[in-house]
């Protein structure tokens, strides 16, 4: 084995201001992990994004991939790919995406456990419904409230909680 001079080694050390190895390959597994979510998103997210052509057809080819060891190939050629471009706006649409995702799951909830407290509690939570927006027909709210709990009483759905569901969506939509 042969020796490595000192000016071999001082060749080889690292340039001022290029970064380390191990920052480069962080930056290439931060790539290839961006690659991945690609791979996640749905096609018309994916064009939303307005990728570069050859990542497009690159994650598009390895969502068929099969094979683990093919897929696994792919994953590092769409890493690959990724090194090339400004992953920043990739990263900022999907973080935004994500946020909307939560916040969509948060509105979900809130209605979701609205509507199983109105038909839990019937009139005293409707009563703090009308509280909160008083415009209400408190009639009309009474009988989707009575319908959905008949009908969970009898323990069959013909969809009166999902109609209720939807009326407090859209009355939750109206709301600041």
């Amino acid at each position: 084995m042969r020796r490595r001079t000192d000016s071999e080694d001082e060749a080889t050390a690292e340039e001022p201001g290029r970064p380390s190895k191990s920052a480069r390959k962080r930056e290439a597994h931060a790539a290839q992990d961006l690659g991945e979510e690609l791979l996640r998103l749905r096609e018309s997210d994916l064009v939303a994004l307005n990728l570069p052509e050859t990542l497009a057809e690159a994650v598009r080819l390895g969502r068929r991939i099969t094979s683990r060891a093919g897929a696994a190939r792919q994953r590092q050629y769409i890493g690959k790919l990724m090194r090339d471009i400004d992953t920043e706006p990739i990263r900022a649409a999907l973080n935004a995406r994500s946020a909307l995702d939560a916040r969509g799951t948060e509105e979900f909830k809130r209605i979701e456990g609205w509507r199983a407290r109105l038909v839990r509690e019937g009139a005293p939570a409707l009563e703090e419904l009308r509280r909160w927006h008083p415009d209400i027909n408190a009639a009309e709210w009474a009988q989707r409230i009575s319908r959905a709990q008949a009908e969970q009483a009898g323990g069959h759905a013909a969809g009166a909680g999902r109609e209720l569901f939807r009326a407090l969506r859209a009355l939750f939509a109206t709301m600041p």
